[in-house]
């Protein structure tokens, strides 16, 4: 089992984390879901590539159907990545020594409406549209060795064994009501014990009269069947209701929280009930992209459209007061990539390419440094070392050391997509790498919207 969480967690309680967060034993290779074993973006993994190019370093390229921006999702040999093409909203399994696809099923159709970016009129913010860098297949895979269960934008949540029998299916649409997220549904299901736990965090319409309150929702993992429900209530409106993140379990004294943000609020529930045990609002912004992360004793978490990235202490009861903030960063925050600790540091980018690096329990600033491109993609930690993919294919791979020390630049072939830009504007051959990376059994597998790559030594040696 991966005993590591950024780096720094106790193993004991990384061991907790590893054990409650998935059903099966999370082996060494295995990276099952959205930012790895423990949804913090840190891997354990050793032997991993520095240097690579289109030419040398690929193991193999797979070129997959139409685009997409989620991680994939990956369990010993099976690597599940969840895709859209036209209207179809596809799981594909494929080989992960090979790249073959060993199949694909649709889990269903789906008509992706779309409008430009603007502040939205009251009639429009009743229904989604999709922001133009993603589409329904956004959400990643979750897997615990015997199913993958994926989540599309459509509400469509369906559970898949590894032979690519799908076990059961329900749609949250269905279930409980129109999604209102401005943007499109992006956030990933986790897994808990029994339970796989989705959350919607969306415009509550109260503004206008209406009602379409955010919720977490749980449901058993073998069978669909809604296990509990809580309805996630804020001092947000409108587009500050909205959140794109993937909830993130979290080890305590106590026990295991499952800690949410959006709404201009940092929130902590049972997973295995959904009860909220602390909430701390008051961290207004607007809209939230950026996920969570942890480290020992410390959450970190950055306040919606560019706000300041926060360092919060779990384990509380009730409603917080804001000096449970540890610290503060004010400047050069990610709208969109996650942050990445390591060791006893913590390393962000900007959306515009300025890295970061500050002390994971003071929030003092060891440097901060301009690297190239625009980046959606969060950052990975492995090995002593950062990798930043940015939006044209290019890891700048940086030692994770409070000295600044560039290891790398390694570009693959794709393009950049304005980040004011449309869809209509790229040119038809043209890839964008906005999906997080993955790390399995030493190599490093970077999906664009039209390929997938894995990167590091053929398996065998050869």
């Amino acid at each position: 089992m991966i005993g590591i969480c950024c780096g720094g967690l106790r193993p004991a309680l990384a061991s907790l984390c590893g054990v409650l967060a998935l059903a099966g034993e999370v082996g060494a290779g295995d990276w099952p879901q959205w930012r790895g074993p423990e949804g913090t973006g840190s891997s354990a993994e050793t032997g991993l590539p520095v240097i690579w190019s289109e030419s040398d370093g690929i193991a193999w390229k797979l070129p997959l159907p139409e685009w997409r921006t989620s991680t994939p999702a990956i369990w010993v040999e099976a690597v599940f990545v969840s895709t859209q093409k036209a209207d179809a909203l596809l799981l594909s399994r494929m080989s992960k020594s090979t790249g073959r696809i060993d199949w694909t099923r649709t889990a269903v159709t789906a008509k992706t409406e779309r409008m430009e970016l603007r502040k939205k009129g009251p009639g429009e913010r009743k229904a989604q549209r999709f922001h133009e860098t993603h589409n329904m297949a956004s959400p990643s895979p979750v897997t615990d060795g015997e199913r993958a269960i994926v989540h599309f934008g459509n509400g469509e949540l369906a559970s898949y064994d590894f032979q690519g029998n799908r076990q059961w299916t329900r749609n949250l649409q269905d279930d409980h009501g129109t999604y209102t997220i401005w943007w499109g549904h992006a956030n990933s299901p986790v897994l808990h014990g029994d339970l796989v736990i989705s959350a919607c965090m969306q415009d509550s319409l109260e503004d206008l009269g209406g009602s379409s309150p955010s919720y977490l929702v749980a449901h058993d993992k073998r069978t669909g069947k809604e296990k509990w429900k809580t309805m996630r209530k804020t001092r947000a409106q409108a587009e500050q209701c909205d959140s794109y993140v993937t909830p993130l379990l979290c080890p305590t004294a106590r026990g295991t929280e499952l800690i949410v943000m959006g709404g201009n609020q940092l929130d902590a529930y049972d997973p295995s009930t959904g009860k909220q045990v602390w909430h701390l609002p008051g961290l207004n912004g607007n809209r939230v992209i950026t996920g969570p992360t942890l480290r020992k004793d410390l959450v970190y978490a950055t306040i919606g459209m560019r706000g300041a990235l926060v360092a919060v202490r779990p384990g509380a009861e009730g409603e917080l007061r804001q000096s449970a903030v540890a610290w503060r960063c004010e400047k050069s925050t990610p709208d969109s990539p996650s942050p990445v600790c390591a060791s006893d540091l913590l390393f962000m980018v900007s959306d515009n390419g300025i890295a970061t690096c500050l002390d994971a329990e003071s929030g003092e600033l060891r440097w901060r440094e301009r690297i190239p491109g625009d980046y959606r993609s969060s950052p990975i930690a492995a090995e002593g070392r950062v990798y930043f993919l940015n939006m044209n294919g290019l890891t700048t791979v940086v030692a994770a050391s409070s000295r600044f020390e560039k290891l790398a630049e390694n570009r693959i072939d794709a393009l950049a997509l304005s980040v004011r830009g449309t869809e209509s504007k790229r040119a038809s051959g043209d890839d964008v790498t906005i999906a997080s990376p993955a790390v399995s059994d030493g190599r490093i597998f970077l999906r664009g919207r039209r390929a997938l790559y894995a990167i590091g030594r053929p398996f065998g040696g050869k």
